[in-house]
């Protein structure tokens, strides 16, 4: 898994982002990651990172508050690197493959240790709490991307995309779950062929559409395309 992108919160004078600053978000993510927001104290971030108690403070006003900015700078990776992917040619079907080969990898990726939003979600539990609802946004907007996806592929089928949407969502919990508590080549494995079967489903139906205006055209063959960071990076 690639590393953690720089983030514009907590600049400094001039604009210029604090170098403390993000020392202390670089070693959060490493930290929160491997052993949970809850386990890691203030203090060791203080001390891996570098820096005085008093710069902590200065740029966040508890652990909480480093907390939702780990949480903000994952989802905006990821959200700048599916971004990126489809405003390219790639067609639907090969970015949702990409995405679900970029998953496997991580999942069999050394120190993997699952989703940091499903991680973060479990110990942040209070539907209020902004972690909490970080992890909402975070999946709505997946949801959304991948929902949008699938209606590329069949279009005026927009119900049937939201299912497909919701179900891609599942089995991406799913692996990232079974990945890290059981075999992650088994999942990995179990996802692609998940989504393989969403792709066979939604192509026939399109094919299906279009056969009367084309008939006898077979369908294209799409490539999957790889690096698509969908999880959180091991910075």
């Amino acid at each position: 898994m690639g590393g953690m992108t720089r983030t514009d919160a907590g600049t400094g004078t001039g604009g210029r982002v604090s170098a403390a600053r993000e020392r202390l978000l670089r070693t959060a993510g490493q930290l929160f990651y491997a052993e949970g927001i809850h386990t890691v104290g203030v203090d060791r971030l203080v001390a891996e990172a570098k820096v005085t108690n008093a710069t902590f403070y200065r740029h966040f006003r508890s652990k909480d508050d480093l907390a939702l900015a780990y949480i903000g700078s994952v989802d905006q990776a990821i959200r700048r690197q599916i971004g990126s992917l489809m405003s390219t040619d790639a067609p639907a079907d090969a970015i949702l493959r990409g995405i679900g080969t970029s998953l496997v990898e991580q999942i069999r990726s050394p120190g993997y240790r699952g989703c940091a939003f499903l991680n973060a979600a479990a110990e942040f539990p209070d539907p209020g709490n902004p972690v909490h609802r970080a992890v909402v946004r975070h999946r709505e907007w997946f949801l959304q991307t991948v929902t949008t996806l699938f209606a590329t592929i069949t279009a005026e089928q927009a119900e049937q995309a939201e299912h497909a949407g919701r179900h891609f969502v599942m089995l991406r919990d799913g692996a990232m779950s079974a990945g890290y508590l059981g075999d992650p080549v088994l999942a990995g494995e179990t996802l692609l062929r998940g989504i393989e079967g969403l792709l066979r489903i939604h192509t026939a139906r399109r094919l299906d559409e279009s056969a009367g205006s084309a008939p006898g055209q077979a369908p294209s063959t799409a490539t999957a395309v790889a690096d698509i960071e969908c999880s959180p990076s091991n910075v």
